[in-house]
């Protein structure tokens, strides 16, 4: 004999996956008291707590995760049996949410949308692109279900997936000294006037980290200006402000152009990986995960970056 069925799991589900009962009354067209009863009513039926709140969201309990990875099967046995036995495919719908750093947002989420949005295009995409550190945050504060960054971070409850790499170089004008040559020591590099990116952004602590695996520190460089974006410094790198260590993603069309001249530091580690990111503590919707999954397709026909 079959027990009770657990009542619910699409309101459960909603709420764990938008971390608030707010949001998911409002995707279900319900008050957020029918919602908080229907949670109630689950939980009484389970003996165990579901949800626990922390800073105005509402995170799963372990007891929650678990349920949760069940309730996708079981829905997704409902979508299948309702397609089966009416012979009308229902479309994938929800909304992915996205935050990219400047080079991943600018310079590799477009192609990776375009095909997203073709397999997909009944799910709403929303993307932003900032710095590293607001899209780290983005991401702890469940306001981006996935991050696109060029940097790690040390904290536990965040996964990092590399999916593609980023090679960074120096960057001088065309009629700089220097651009004739291929290399300079990073000795050298420490004598020009630099140009660099505003702190919390991925490419600047790129450099950072790359200085001190070759044993120098920030302190060695000249700084002389401190720009919010990849296009301002190429525009005043041209200008002969200064030079610049920049992704080789930002500064393409200016290489091939032959507006900017790219050169290699001897000894300076500027090969870096690019990560898509996302908290342990939230559940993925299923819109995240199928992009999760096109990540990793791309990143084993090397599609993502070079």
């Amino acid at each position: 004999m079959h027990g009770e069925t657990l009542p619910y799991l699409e309101t459960f589900s909603q709420a764990a996956e938008a971390n608030s009962f707010t949001a998911a009354a409002h995707a279900l067209r319900i008050t957020q008291a029918a919602v908080s009863q229907r949670i109630q009513a689950l939980e009484k039926n389970l003996g165990v707590e579901l949800f626990s709140r922390q800073g105005g969201r509402v995170l799963l309990t372990d007891a929650g995760q678990r349920l949760y990875r069940y309730a996708q099967q079981i829905l997704s046995l409902h979508d299948e049996a309702r397609q089966e036995v009416s012979g009308r495919k229902t479309p994938l719908a929800g909304e992915l949410s996205l935050a990219a750093s400047s080079i991943p947002g600018e310079h590799l989420l477009p192609a990776l949308l375009a095909t997203f949005r073709a397999k997909h295009p009944h799910i709403q995409v929303r993307a932003t692109v900032t710095d590293s550190m607001a899209v780290l945050e983005a991401v702890e504060q469940g306001h981006a279900q996935l991050g696109l960054v060029g940097r790690r971070d040390e904290k536990a409850h965040l996964e990092f997936r590399a999916f593609a790499c980023d090679k960074m170089v120096l960057v001088v004008p065309t009629e700089h000294a220097w651009a004739k040559r291929k290399r300079v020591t990073i000795e050298q590099m420490c004598t020009q006037p630099l140009i660099v990116r505003e702190a919390g952004s991925g490419t600047r602590w790129c450099v950072e980290q790359a200085l001190r695996t070759a044993g120098h520190t920030t302190k060695e460089l000249h700084v002389v200006l401190e720009l919010g974006s990849n296009e301002a410094i190429k525009d005043a790198v041209q200008r002969g402000l200064g030079l610049a260590v920049l992704s080789s993603h930002a500064i393409a069309r200016e290489i091939a152009s032959g507006a900017l001249h790219a050169i290699e530091v001897t000894g300076l580690p500027l090969a870096r990986d690019i990560f898509v990111v996302w908290d342990r503590r939230r559940v993925l919707p299923i819109p995240a995960r199928f992009f999760l999954d096109q990540l990793s397709v791309s990143t084993a026909n090397g599609q993502a970056g070079a």
